[in-house]
């Protein structure tokens, strides 16, 4: 497949790493210019590209920037897309990186927001794991700890695509529901950064508890500061504590 990916940071540049691997033909854009990409491009193939150029001919796209920034991106850019294109949302919000967005507070879902802004549907996905387990902890198909990652969208050709990719990158998907139900995988989830197996993540993501997201989504975000984003694996474990994961095998 033809992959955009608007956003070559942790996850950006780890999925650009990984499609590549898979044979898949990326273009890369990044809002600080394509300059700093360079050394991506070099070791992965990928081709870096102006973000008007990102779109063209992509059967993918992948927006993995800041939360906030999703408003920035110019509506007319989206316009231009095939209307069969899939579009994938990593995002995360979180207040003290992009401030207090008020209709997020108010209740709309994150990805809801998003697909707001670009005025496109998309699938909620990736958004849910340390970068370093995206980038250290992938493993064959059919290995039994192979960690799931979930998937909420309205469109089932469009999450297939999707858990084909999550596939190429080394880790099994479950497909939860609509992109209504994507607050199941928000930071605060039992399934948010918990490196869970297809069976623990079918039982974790049963018992979210919208009410307990934002409680638990600072609770995590203070051991991330606390500890720093080096320590990713005891994070991991702390994060099944603070939010409740099933763990049963």
């Amino acid at each position: 497949m033809n992959i955009g990916i608007i956003g070559a940071g942790e996850i950006g540049g780890t999925l650009t790493r990984q499609y590549t691997r898979a044979g898949h033909g990326v273009k890369v854009a990044n809002a600080s210019g394509i300059e700093k990409l360079k050394s991506l491009a070099d070791e992965t193939g990928a081709s870096l590209v102006a973000l008007t150029d990102v779109i063209i001919d992509a059967d993918v796209i992948v927006i993995s920037i800041p939360f906030f920034a999703a408003r920035n991106l110019p509506k007319e850019l989206f316009k231009k897309i095939d209307p069969k294109t899939t579009i994938i949302d990593t995002c995360n919000y979180y207040p003290i990186v992009s401030g207090i967005i008020q209709e997020v507070e108010d209740g709309i879902h994150e990805s809801v927001w998003v697909s707001n802004q670009i005025e496109r549907p998309v699938v909620k996905a990736y958004n849910s794991i340390f970068y370093r387990s995206l980038f250290h902890s992938g493993l064959p198909e059919g290995h039994p700890s192979r960690i799931a990652l979930p998937i909420a969208g309205d469109d089932r050709f469009s999450k297939r695509i999707v858990a084909s990719l999550i596939n190429d990158s080394g880790f099994d998907s479950y497909d939860h529901g609509t992109l209504q139900d994507s607050w199941r995988q928000e930071p605060g989830s039992p399934v948010y950064c918990t490196d869970l197996t297809l069976k623990q993540m079918k039982k974790s993501i049963t018992i979210a508890r919208k009410e307990f997201l934002t409680v638990r989504r600072e609770l995590g975000l203070k051991h991330i500061i606390e500890l720093g984003a080096e320590r990713w694996a005891d994070l991991v474990q702390i994060n099944r504590k603070i939010y409740e994961s099933d763990l049963d095998p």
